[in-house]
């Protein structure tokens, strides 16, 4: 998915708490849904960065060259101006773009 895209607040955002629980019927249920895409996200992001920056890696270690690179930088910073994974994870649970399930539940209403 293109999370560069996502129309997630870049800043925190007071949710309600009725409206997240309103899918699953469970606060904890919907926060643990939105942490577990949070992650995945978090992880996206990061080997997305990791593999951009590894085009600037220097083969030396020299610490006396040490110097700027303009294009890591603006990589950088474009990154950190992102909504955090959290608040792209929030805004995919509200707009029903995550698939879960419980299998927990699919068990009980199997045995009815």
């Amino acid at each position: 998915m293109d999370y560069k895209k996502s129309n997630a607040p870049t800043n925190t955002v007071t949710q309600n708490i009725m409206e997240l629980c309103e899918d699953t019927g469970n606060i904890y249920e919907s926060v643990a849904i939105i942490a577990k895409r949070a992650n995945q996200i978090s992880a996206d992001l990061k080997s997305e960065i990791s593999k951009k920056l590894q085009e600037f890696a220097s083969t030396s270690d020299n610490l006396d060259e040490v110097f700027e690179n303009r294009e890591q930088i603006e990589i950088s910073r474009f990154y950190e101006k992102m909504p955090k994974p959290s608040l792209i994870a929030t805004q995919e649970f509200r707009d029903g773009k995550i698939y879960y399930r419980n299998p927990a539940k699919d068990n009980e209403e199997e045995d009815y």
